[in-house]
């Protein structure tokens, strides 16, 4: 088993510090749904909701206790985004996205992690991998040309993350003992060092900024470079950091995608005891179809969230007490934030259609909810081709694609 930091509270304290931050996560619920329509217009987070995330300490769940962080278990950040998402999907987005991002502490010197993450209002947003984008290796750090996408959170953010492949003066990738490129490494950078491009016009989770953002010849000191998921480079003890980004971002698309189509559900159940179709004398409630669809709806709802709480309560245990991730282990973190979307998207669709037209109005409570849970699917962990792996391995049979 790890060592017990000094500083780590009793699980009894653990558990009551959960419920807080999850309560107070359910408390801001009405201040995001009377948001929803400005962080829908301006594609952004609006600075009241920003200060009430800030002041609840919900961008400092994964931050580590020696920085004045959380560092709470997976399955409370999934329960703390669950509530978020019920209020508007964008905040919940980019709580998670910055949570994800935040756990880049766990791998920096002290002074380092302080100057990133010391500021209680600090959040880092990043991008995906960009394996064109350079790290010149030098004298004291590495001079970063690149550009990367999908960076949400990224409008309120105060810094940022550069995946990139290290590569030699001439700008050859440098290449490890085996002879083949390095992994590519993470170089940390202030906001105000890269240019934002504003290319987020989409279909949903508008409000997230996930706009691309791009630098040119930056000189990043090697003290702000780190080795993801580097048990090398690891250097907090806690339990938390033995999974990887990857793991953490896919908590957090659970909880997302749980949240919305919860809250769909439920203002559904409310329409269908008031609402009568067209032509019909008799209530949605009423109606033995929707009857069904509704208990089926609950069952889905229901046996994801315990799936997502089971798998990630036993992967923590599992490395709480010194288990390596192994192929399983990532397996099942893949599986379950993939089957929860898709069961989330299955909700969706019942209401969406179930409610007829009071669906397609952008002042009811489905439309906006519709676009951003179809425009969570569209991330790569939600996608239904994850199941193949699965499949692949239990008929033992060799994965088309790395997990």
């Amino acid at each position: 088993m790890l060592d017990r930091p000094s500083n780590e509270p009793s699980a009894a304290e653990r558990e009551r510090r959960a419920a807080e931050l999850i309560g107070r996560a359910r408390e801001l619920i009405p201040l995001l749904d009377r948001a929803g329509d400005r962080i829908e217009s301006e594609r952004r987070i609006p600075g009241d909701v920003l200060d009430a995330l800030h002041d609840a300490r919900l961008f400092r769940l994964l931050i580590p206790r020696s920085y004045d962080g959380e560092e709470v278990e997976p399955i409370t950040l999934f329960q703390v985004l669950e509530q978020i998402a019920q209020g508007d999907a964008s905040t919940g987005w980019v709580v998670s996205q910055g949570s994800g991002a935040s756990m880049a502490a766990a791998y920096l010197k002290p002074e380092v992690a302080r100057d990133v993450l010391g500021d209680s209002r600090s959040v880092i947003a990043t991008g995906p991998n960009n394996y064109t984008a350079k790290a010149v290796a030098g004298d004291g750090g590495y001079r970063l040309t690149g550009e990367w996408s999908f960076a949400s959170g990224s409008a309120h953010a105060t810094w940022m993350f550069g995946h990139s492949t290290v590569c030699e003066a001439d700008g050859k990738p440098r290449l490890g003992p085996d002879g083949k490129p390095l992994p590519l490494r993470t170089l940390l950078f202030p906001k105000s060092s890269a240019t934002m491009i504003d290319v987020w016009n989409v279909m949903g989770l508008k409000g997230t900024s996930s706009d691309s953002y791009s630098v040119k010849d930056l000189f990043v000191p090697d003290d702000y470079s780190f080795l993801r998921e580097s048990d090398a480079e690891r250097r907090e003890p806690g339990a938390l950091y033995r999974f990887t980004m990857f793991n953490i971002f896919g908590v957090g698309f659970s909880g997302v995608a749980l949240g919305i189509a919860r809250r769909m559900l439920d203002d559904f159940i409310k329409l269908a005891m008031v609402k009568k179709p067209y032509a019909s004398t008799t209530l949605l409630a009423d109606n033995n179809h929707i009857q069904s669809q509704v208990g089926l709806s609950e069952a889905r709802l229901q046996s994801s969230r315990a799936y997502v709480m089971e798998t990630y309560r036993r992967l923590y245990q599992d490395v709480a007490q010194g288990a390596q991730f192994t192929l399983e282990m990532r397996m099942a973190n893949r599986i379950v934030t993939c089957y929860a979307i898709q069961q989330a998207r299955e909700v969706m669709n019942f209401v969406y259609h179930a409610a007829g037209a009071s669906s397609i109005f952008e002042d009811s409570p489905f439309e906006r909810r519709f676009r951003d849970l179809n425009t969570v699917t569209q991330q790569g962990q939600g996608q239904f081709s994850n199941f193949e792996n699965l499949g692949q391995i239990l008929m033992g049979r060799p994965m088309a694609r790395q997990i």
